[in-house]
């Protein structure tokens, strides 16, 4: 169960980085960076495991979500949309 505690320490180091305030979890722009990592993590998977079908349905969903909070935080302001884009090295 050691994983678990990397995870935490992992997922608490991207909301540090990215939290617009001190106690910040639900800005766009860190749910933006933690679906991102996950999107890798689960993309890297995908690479030696190439039939986890029922795993590439919940990845789909996983950037559509990114792509609805971008397209909300580009509305929004756009000077943040290009500073996280830059930041998190995403193609647009």
């Amino acid at each position: 169960m050691a994983g678990k505690t990397a995870l935490k320490a992992k997922k608490s180091a991207i909301v540090k980085k990215f939290a617009r305030t001190a106690n910040d979890t639900g800005s766009p722009e860190v749910q933006v960076s933690l679906l991102t990592t996950r999107i890798k993590e689960l993309t890297e998977h995908f690479r030696s495991n190439k039939h986890d079908n029922h795993g590439r349905r919940g990845l789909l969903g996983l950037v559509g979500q990114r792509k609805r909070l971008l397209t909300y935080l580009r509305a929004k302001d756009s000077g943040r949309y290009t500073a996280l884009i830059q930041a998190l090295d995403l193609r647009k």
